[in-house]
């Protein structure tokens, strides 16, 4: 049985350190970006945390365990790679400074050694029970209060208040993912997608995350400014029979999943002829073949007599369709577009509404799609295919497509993640909780979380929670003199908590003590009043910090 390994604190603590070196210098809004260079030449060029972190090669195995539970979260959240980087390194740090001053519980062990390390694993274990029993409900009970909601069932531009928290929240995100220079650009953008998409449920955010791959499309040799929002849906692949203006409103259109004309044989398939039995009727082996491929010719030719039937004009393939099948689709004037994608034709098959003809025998009605049209578009050097759908009803979505501009790859792709990741995050912010009321035994009134929480950026979050960690621990340290670890777990927590606004305010000490002030003294029943602070106001003309975080709200929910 291989021997369990345990890792000094010290160890581990300089593993952490290493991976908040390399993203520490991508945090915040003075933030820069990260330049990789693989050994294919191709480089990369972002200041994503979970990006830049993956893209390490990595041989400890506890730096590879952090990597792996910041991808995980990120997943989920869509956001937060580099405050929980930070928020570790700061927590072991702590750890690691009360555990060297002087132990807290008895060790029989004579080494100073040892007995830092029992008290760091005792630190460690009461941190965690705390946080997992306590740290919600106080979350719950002191931060709630101060969060602004937003209703998505009100987000549209005549809906000044959401439009412009929305706003706000997303220059915020991408203020800190890819810079201040088209971050306005980007939250107009995707304010403009969120509306297109009616996107004003749980639902219909998870709809837009899952079907994202499909949703963009990326155009190389332009500037990021040139990004914009089409109508309906761009396919990414160009006909393969020559196209024709279709003047027939609406156009109709099938799906298929299999190949239009039968094929003898199959990949790796083996054909076997019986000789001697085809001799006896009087038959020869090359002449079935022959039988057959008329056969399959008079079948194909049904088909499309049969799509005829239907007025059917687009023909959509997953597979890629034979010679003679396109040769009869040209000669119907019917376009086809094959190959494509699976994500593709799952988002097309949800829009339309109709069915996939798995059975070339049995086209029927509910396979054929209406679209209001179906044409060749230009995007950057290549050439797709674009179709939109009819308007059922007002309150229905009408679908677009996000088109990402870009000078190379890399930059492309880092905008299509940001974007991904935000659609992630607002899923993640007005997911639907239990609703459940949390009392609190100091007089208060009980208060929950409710979806679409969101605070000020600035440092709000972690300056309110670090005030309400001490004010709770002063409490318990009086209601319970005897028991001296809650107090203490709420000093370590708070003392970690105020890593991330440091290094946010790290050219601006006053600043950073001005914020802090002013945060702990708002009203919580205000909440409104935290975005007419001057450090969250860019229109203040003559701000309280010279350089201010950006307008905007944290992206995330309170837990």
């Amino acid at each position: 049985m291989q021997r369990v390994q345990c890792l000094h604190l010290k160890h581990v603590l300089q593993t952490v350190c290493a991976l908040e070196a390399v993203v520490l210098r991508t945090f915040g809004p003075e933030g820069g970006q990260v330049l990789f260079t693989r050994d294919t030449g191709q480089v990369m060029l972002s200041r994503s945390g979970t990006q830049i972190l993956t893209a390490l090669r990595l041989e400890h195995p506890l730096a590879r365990m952090v990597v792996e539970c910041i991808w995980k979260h990120t997943r989920k959240t869509g956001d937060g790679s580099k405050s929980f980087i930070l928020l570790v390194a700061s927590l072991l740090r702590t750890i690691h400074s009360a555990a060297s001053k002087e132990p807290i519980v008895s060790c029989n062990s004579n080494s100073r050694a040892a007995a830092e390390s029992t008290t760091a694993r005792h630190l460690a274990d009461k941190m965690l029970g705390f946080t997992t029993e306590k740290l919600e409900d106080l979350i719950t009970v002191a931060l709630a209060p101060y969060g602004v909601r937003l209703l998505v069932n009100n987000l549209s531009a005549n809906a000044l208040t959401d439009y412009d928290n929305l706003q706000k929240l997303l220059v915020s995100f991408f203020c800190t993912r890819l810079g201040c220079t088209h971050c306005d650009l980007m939250s107009e953008l995707i304010c403009k997608l969120l509306i297109s998409w009616k996107c004003f449920t749980f639902s219909s955010l998870r709809f837009l995350n899952d079907n994202f791959p499909a949703l963009h499309t990326a155009v190389l040799g332009f500037p990021v400014s040139c990004s914009r929002l089409i109508a309906g849906q761009v396919i990414h692949r160009d006909f393969a029979t020559p196209h024709r203006n279709i003047h027939q409103h609406p156009v109709k259109a099938v799906v298929f999943t299999i190949s239009l004309q039968p094929k003898l044989l199959n990949a790796e398939d083996v054909l076997e002829l019986e000789t001697r039995m085809m001799e006896d009727h009087g038959d020869r082996p090359d002449r079935s073949i022959l039988h057959f491929s008329a056969w399959a010719e008079s079948s194909l030719e049904c088909i499309f007599a049969s799509l005829q039937t239907f007025e059917v004009s687009v023909l959509l393939s997953s597979v890629k369709q034979s010679d003679a099948a396109l040769a009869l689709a040209t000669q119907a004037e019917m376009c086809v577009v094959e190959c494509v994608s699976e994500d593709e034709l799952a988002l097309f098959i949800h829009l339309s509404g109709a069915s996939p003809v798995s059975d070339c025998r049995g086209i029927q009605p509910e396979h054929v799609a209406s679209l209001t049209f179906c044409q060749p578009i230009l995007l950057g050097a290549h050439r797709y295919v674009h179709v939109d759908f009819p308007d059922s009803k007002e309150d229905m979505a009408k679908p677009s497509t996000v088109v990402i501009c870009g000078l190379g790859e890399g930059q492309t792709n880092q905008y299509a993640r940001a974007i991904e990741d935000v659609i992630r995050m607002l899923r993640t912010t007005w997911e639907p909780l239990d609703a459940t009321t949390i009392s609190v035994q100091s007089g208060k009134s009980p208060s929950s979380i409710l979806p679409g929480c969101v605070l000020p950026t600035g440092g709000t979050f972690e300056f309110l929670l670090h005030h309400a960690l001490l004010q709770y621990g002063k409490t318990q340290e009086i209601s319970n003199p005897t028991d001296t670890d809650v107090p203490l777990v709420c000093q370590l927590l708070a003392d970690a908590l105020l890593c991330l606004p440091r290094h946010i305010y790290s050219d601006n000490l006053r600043c950073f003590l001005q914020v802090q002030t002013r945060v702990c003294s708002f009203d919580p029943y205000e909440p409104d009043r935290l975005l007419c602070m001057p450090e969250f106001s860019q229109a203040q003309e003559e701000p309280l910090c010279q350089k201010s975080p950006p307008s905007g709200h944290c992206a995330a929910r309170v837990l």
